[in-house]
């Protein structure tokens, strides 16, 4: 919305900050994570009232859990939607479609994360709503997604899958771009979902990876910096910047209430959103691979349970202690506190792997 006082820049000189990306990308930090500082803590009072018992606590797991996060409030999610769409709607250049895209994702994957913590919440169960619905609906919020996005990207790119490292190298997918777009908006969300087991694990990564894709949305949508880094130009794309400067100033609030011991658990609501918006980035930006170097972390949790649930299915033997991976470190020994600082750091490592693709001539 802001974005428009720009537009009056060439007759009122002092409105003419409001057109450079950067300078709003900087905005939307800091106000989704004041946003999130005014308004966290009478969000959790109520949640916390709303909810009772808070988030039920997996038996099987680690049995400090039991004791230290038993009537945790959920659906901090909340917290983080409510700040990031706020400031994006507040920063962001309305007139791009991109920006919607990723709204309607987030949005729309946020409602459903809402929904199957509801049900968790009152029924008391770890378990939501059937895994295989709650799938085919993320499928088609991703394939709309996809198709918009394909729909005002450049003919010549639009269908193809893009590799790091190799500018102009593609793989023409035609139609199956729709599928595989959906593939990485649903992955990356449901990823994102299974590294949310411990106070602050999956915040800082998604972070990390939203500032990655801060950088690659704004150099990929200048055609003088594709040119100079040797990337592919997707015009529009710099807009995601500031759409990314909202969930990292988001997630810095949230993470103030959610550092160890966690005031309250982001949930589904969270997860599913975060992750869904950072696949239609990739997405958008053509970075899809990019994004499974970036975010490494997601995909090792995602990896684990996957490993865990075959072996089992097979052989009736289990891989992991426990899965996701983040427990079968914990039932091993490791200190909550350890398992998040050593997978931060991880996070931090692939991070830089991933960037490093932005120079490779």
């Amino acid at each position: 919305m802001l974005y428009f006082l720009g537009q009056l820049g060439e007759s009122l000189s002092a409105f003419n900050v409001f057109r450079y990306i950067t300078f709003r990308t900087a905005g939307a930090v800091v106000t989704a994570l004041f946003f999130v500082f005014l308004f966290g803590p009478g969000m959790i009072a109520a949640l916390r009232v709303r909810q009772g018992r808070g988030q039920p606590i997996r038996e099987d797991g680690p049995q400090g859990h039991l004791l230290t996060k038993k009537g945790t409030p959920t659906m901090g999610g909340l917290m983080i939607l409510a700040g990031a769409v706020i400031s994006i709607l507040l920063w962001s250049n309305l007139s791009n479609v991109y920006v919607w895209a990723v709204l309607f994702v987030t949005i729309g994957f946020g409602a459903i994360g809402l929904y199957d913590d509801y049900l968790k919440v009152t029924k008391m169960s770890h378990k939501g709503f059937s895994g295989w619905q709650r799938l085919l609906i993320e499928a088609l919020i991703a394939l709309i997604a996809g198709y918009v996005i394909a729909s005002v990207t450049d003919p010549a790119i639009a269908n193809q899958l893009m590799f790091p490292f190799i500018k102009g190298s593609g793989v023409p997918l035609s139609y199956a771009f729709y599928l595989f777009a959906a593939f990485i908006i649903v992955g990356a969300g449901n990823s994102v979902n299974f590294t949310d087991g411990l106070d602050g694990l999956a915040i800082v990564p998604v972070m990390v990876a939203a500032a990655c894709f801060g950088l690659i949305a704004y150099l990929v949508g200048n055609a003088n910096f594709a040119e100079y880094l040797f990337i592919n130009n997707v015009p529009g794309t710099a807009e995601l910047s500031v759409v990314c400067g909202a969930l990292i100033g988001a997630g810095l609030g949230f993470l103030w209430f959610n550092a160890p011991p966690a005031q309250i658990f982001m949930g589904d609501t969270g997860s599913l959103a975060l992750g869904g918006a950072l696949g239609t980035i990739a997405v958008a930006t053509k970075h899809e691979l990019v994004l499974a170097i970036i975010g490494g972390l997601f995909v090792l949790e995602t990896v684990s349970v996957i490993v865990q649930v075959l072996s089992f299915k097979l052989t009736g033997k289990r891989v992991f202690k426990m899965a996701p991976i983040h427990h079968h470190f914990e039932m091993m020994g490791w200190t909550e506190s350890q398992v998040v600082i050593r997978f931060w750091i991880i996070s931090f490592v692939l991070a830089l792997i991933g960037l490093s693709s932005l120079k490779l001539r």
